[in-house]
């Protein structure tokens, strides 16, 4: 449900006499309105500015874009406005430019019209904004929107939406979270960064994709986004283009086709962050940990790994240099082609190495997969994902004598190599890496192509069923270890010093011995503890426990946390 509000006079005057007192002081700011007609949504957005900003800390700038239903006399009427008023419709970009150009605020606050806003709602974007010198602007959740930036609601009037905005809004940096772009209904930019990204690209006119272009160019410049989940606004939404959907429509594609030109690459597709693989890694969320991903677009996917990991170390190579541009404002970029690029990355150094749909666009895969590998550590994982050749629609086309390439999806013309999940398996095996966990992503089959299953299973077996509806493979894989390592005298000396913890006859000889080898190979320790509890010890908790006891009066933190992903 999206929330239902009023606009008629009775929310008005809600927020009127809503009782409140707003002491918070933020930064000096300049909220920045365009209005085009749809009076009573305006009364509604500025009562509520009003009414739940600290006072003297704000300026309303309102643009009106020669609004026809009584707008413009309203406006004229209010004291504590500024008003630029134009003789035509300029658009969105152009209308906020006007704004910016004549704001004396630190703080620039790119607000629609159709939102209500709620108190602490500037303070805790404030606090977010100025929380690290490279955060660059900021952005709010609420009940109508895309980009993760919409959540359930269930209110039904004005005061159950500030009721419910109350159980919200209360500042928490652990509710933050890096995003690839923000939108643009209530968008809070530090005017010191607009400075260096320049305004709105008029380009972008009449509206539409203006906020991911700014965006943009405000991550290549080096600085964040950061989502505020502890601030939460109303937003009708649409409210200018919403009487004629078959414009708005025309101005996305329009726009969206402008974006990717304008950048070089296809935005969209490159902004989506891999949660899906990123859910496959799983270790401990405060372990440090080093993080390469090959084909990283704009770095999508390694910002989000800065939300779920708060000490991870992100890398990246991405073939496209235009896209590499962005992400590099926020990662360690390289830019070049894995298969015939020289890298250099130390040995053994990454903890994940991340192919999100990579391995198919390659000329020699294998040759890659062995490349990577001896910058994996020992314990690393390849996580990986794979489009399936035999889905039930490439077999039922080839059936058809069709084996016809597309823009996307698994027969995208630039995919170069195909693979079942045996095939996959093959690729894995023989460049020295075992599957450690397959997992896969589907999509909607319809009843047809359900028939065509049950048949092709008759012809060969029911154990093929699931993968004639698996649609992408997801793959975690780690190094095949040589185990002739496990011969060598000092992890031979190893194993006996844990044995002797699991008999209760260890001494301090037996947990210094077992401390030094950590000190002298920490990315290998947990990884050769790990095979001798699993293969060698009995009480494997009462083993890892000893071992963590120690750490601790060791004040070695980083290895407690390792060792807790062991069992």
């Amino acid at each position: 449900m999206n929330g239902n509000i009023s606009t008629g006079i009775e929310t008005l005057n809600y927020i009127r006499d809503y009782n409140v007192v707003i002491t918070e002081k933020v930064r000096f700011t300049s909220i920045i309105i365009l209005t085009y007609n749809q009076l009573e949504y305006t009364k509604l957005c500025i009562e509520s500015i009003r009414k739940f900003t600290p006072e003297n800390y704000y300026e309303i700038i309102v643009i009106d874009n020669n609004s026809t239903d009584g707008t413009v006399e309203w406006l004229n009427e209010q004291e504590d406005l500024k008003l630029i008023l134009n003789q035509m419709n300029l658009g969105f970009p152009v209308g906020c430019n006007q704004g910016i150009n004549v704001a004396k605020g630190e703080n620039i606050l790119l607000l629609n019209n159709d939102t209500i806003v709620t108190p602490n709602w500037l303070n805790n974007l404030d606090k977010a904004l100025y929380s690290k010198d490279n955060i660059g602007a900021v952005g709010a959740i609420t009940n109508n929107c895309s980009n993760g930036q919409q959540i359930g609601v269930a209110y039904n009037d004005i005061q159950e939406m500030l009721e419910f905005s109350d159980k919200i809004n209360i500042s928490n940096e652990e509710k933050w979270l890096y995003k690839t772009k923000l939108i643009g209904f209530c968008y809070l930019i530090k005017k010191q960064v607009l400075n260096k990204t320049g305004l709105l690209d008029p380009l972008f006119t009449p509206g539409n994709y203006e906020d991911d272009d700014i965006s943009l160019r405000i991550l290549k410049e080096g600085y964040y986004l950061l989502l505020c989940n502890d601030c939460f606004i109303h937003h009708f939404g649409s409210v200018s283009f919403s009487k004629d959907m078959n414009k708005f429509s025309m101005y996305f594609s329009i726009n969206r086709a402008k974006l990717d030109y304008k950048w070089g690459f296809n935005v969209s597709y490159s902004n989506n962050a891999r949660n899906d693989l990123i859910e496959m890694m799983d270790c401990d969320i405060r372990k440090k940990i080093k993080v390469l991903e090959v084909g990283c677009g704009a770095g999508a996917t390694l910002i989000e790994l800065k939300n779920k990991f708060k000490n991870v170390e992100t890398y990246g190579i991405e073939i496209n240099e235009k896209a590499a541009e962005i992400a590099k404002g926020i990662s360690n970029i390289i830019v070049g082609n894995i298969e015939n690029m020289e890298i250099s990355y130390k040995e053994n150094f990454f903890d994940y190495i991340i192919l999100g749909d990579v391995l198919e666009h390659l000329i020699n895969p294998w040759e890659v997969m062995g490349k990577l590998k001896r910058y994996l550590k020992l314990s690393g994982k390849i996580i990986a994902s794979i489009p399936n050749l035999i889905h039930i629609t490439i077999i039922r086309d080839i059936l058809n004598g069709k084996f016809t390439y597309t823009d996307q999806g698994i027969l995208d013309r630039t995919h170069l190599r195909f693979f079942t999940l045996e095939e996959i398996r093959k690729l894995f095996t023989v460049t020295g890496y075992e599957i450690n966990d397959i997992k896969y992503n589907n999509i909607y089959v319809n009843e047809p192509d359900h028939q065509l299953i049950n048949e092709l299973c008759r012809i060969t077996n029911e154990e093929m069923r699931s993968q004639y509806y698996i649609y992408q493979y997801r793959i975690k894989a780690g190094k095949i270890i040589d185990p002739n390592r496990y011969i060598k005298p000092e992890l031979i000396k190893l194993k006996y010093m844990l044995m002797r913890i699991d008999n209760d006859v260890y001494d301090i000889e037996t947990i210094d011995y077992i401390f030094n080898m950590y000190e002298n190979n920490e990315d290998y320790f947990i990884y050769d503890i790990k095979y001798f509890i699993n293969k060698e010890i009995i009480n494997k908790e009462k083993v890892i426990d000893k071992i963590k006891q120690e750490a601790s009066n060791r004040n070695l933190d980083e290895l407690i946390i390792s060792l807790g992903g062991l069992m």
